[in-house]
């Protein structure tokens, strides 16, 4: 297999659709000829390698065949046509506590999934420590895992399955969960993993994470194989797919042929986008937060938005340290004098980081008239650190000394900031650090 340990050929998973579990018992029992049943191609003719030592990410939307195509690889699911040929000894962590019997304990659980990956009790005997130090989960090891918190399974089956020393992992998700410490603990080792050479298939959905371990990325959407190529572009084209915009698959055209047909797309929406004149309606790209909390006396009101990244890409994820664009149209339904556009970045938590307003930054709107529109737009150097924030924009102003508020969207939009380095705190001072031996 030359220096390939994976190697995805022309896989296809396909599952039937029944209207009914009558159906479904007819198929199987072989009681009629006829095709009673829709076909779901999880996937489609999917193709990829992976090198010894890499460590490559899969990206893509809910759905679209991570899971399932790692569930192949590592034999919990057998593909519908294709092969998977793999050269090592694998340590799988896809959902949470898989592989654990309910009923055992966590040592016997140890033990347990020691002896499926091939080692025997002696070999597992010198891992324990290890193992037991890293789950840190005190005497609950000896405890029936049915009794354990979400908490205490993931710590156990991400101690298992990172200590036992595998020559291939393959991580689905799981060093989102537990708390913060645990996962920088798991982020630590995970490094470790990496600099030993170790060859890792990772998904997740955190796009800082992939950008920042991985060698290569592979984009998959709604089974097929977009593209693969290096984090970044495959993160552009990732961004686009979460708006809506239709990919250029890789079945059609080689990985630089759609990553520059992606550019190029991107260079004709940044057309589109600084033509405030036309009627594209900008907040249908976006997936917005149906729970959003919008009031006011209705004097204005905001009838469309768009985040815009530098590349000019209808977007809601920015890359941190990039340079980003928010407009905010309002349509003035009386006269206002000197209305102020407002734009506010929170946590989900509900704590405000950041956020200006066309009052701060001294720019005077003056007489708005009845029936008219303005486009407010907010350009800056994406800062704050990687994760996940909402957005709310608002339209506000004076009513002779009181304050009044014509139009407000609180929460309107989730905003995704993908970042390879995370400082302390909300913001990223962008210190320029230097260190010098003085004795």
């Amino acid at each position: 297999m030359s220096d390939n340990v994976i190697e995805v050929k022309h896989v296809d998973k396909v599952y039937k659709l029944f209207d009914s579990n009558k159906a479904r018992v007819a198929d199987t029992l072989g009681l009629t000829r006829k095709k009673n049943y829709k076909e779901h191609f999880a996937l489609k003719d999917m193709n990829f390698e992976v090198k010894k030592g890499e460590c490559v990410g899969l990206i893509g939307t809910n759905g679209s065949g991570k899971s399932t195509i790692l569930k192949i690889i590592t034999g919990v699911l057998s593909p519908t046509n294709g092969d998977v040929y793999v050269d090592g000894r694998i340590s799988a962590l896809l959902e949470l506590g898989a592989g654990f019997n309910q009923e055992y304990t966590g040592i016997e659980n140890i033990y347990l999934n020691g002896t499926m990956l091939g080692y025997s009790k002696e070999e597992i005997d010198e891992k324990l420590d290890d193992i037991l130090s890293f789950a840190d989960i005190g005497e609950f090891v000896f405890q029936p895992v049915k009794t354990y918190s979400s908490g205490m399974f993931v710590r156990l089956a991400f101690a298992v399955a990172i200590n036992i020393d595998p020559e291939i992992l393959i991580v689905d998700e799981a060093l989102s969960v537990g708390d913060v410490f645990f996962q920088a603990k798991c982020y630590k080792k995970f490094e470790e993993f990496k600099e030993a050479g170790k060859t890792i298939l990772f998904v997740s959905h955190d796009l800082g994470a992939i950008s920042k371990y991985c060698d290569r990325a592979i984009l998959i959407n709604k089974g097929d194989k977009v593209a693969e190529g290096t984090p970044k572009d495959m993160i552009d084209i990732y961004k686009k797919i979460l708006v809506g915009q239709e990919p250029v698959l890789r079945s059609k055209v080689d990985e630089a042929e759609a990553i520059e047909a992606e550019a190029n797309a991107s260079q004709a929406d940044s057309a589109v986008i600084a033509d405030n004149s036309g009627d594209t309606n900008w907040k249908s790209n976006y997936q917005l937060n149906p729970n959003v909390n919008e009031y006011g006396d209705g004097r204005a009101k905001i009838v469309d938005f768009a985040v815009i990244d530098e590349n000019g890409t209808y977007t809601n994820a920015i890359m941190k340290g990039s340079t980003f664009t928010v407009k905010s149209k309002v349509h003035f339904n009386t006269d206002i004098e000197n209305p102020i556009f407002t734009l506010t970045f929170k946590t989900i938590k509900g704590i405000d980081v950041t956020g200006t307003n066309t009052m701060y930054e001294k720019c005077d709107v003056g007489l708005c008239k009845e029936g008219s529109e303005y486009v407010a737009t907010f350009t800056q150097r994406m800062d704050m650190q990687g994760g996940e924030y909402l957005m709310s924009i608002s339209c506000t102003g004076f009513d002779g000394v009181d304050f009044v508020a014509y139009n407000r969207l609180y929460d309107i939009l989730n905003i995704t900031v993908v970042s390879s380095k995370n400082t302390v705190g909300f913001y990223d001072m962008n210190s320029q650090v230097t260190v010098e031996q003085v004795k």
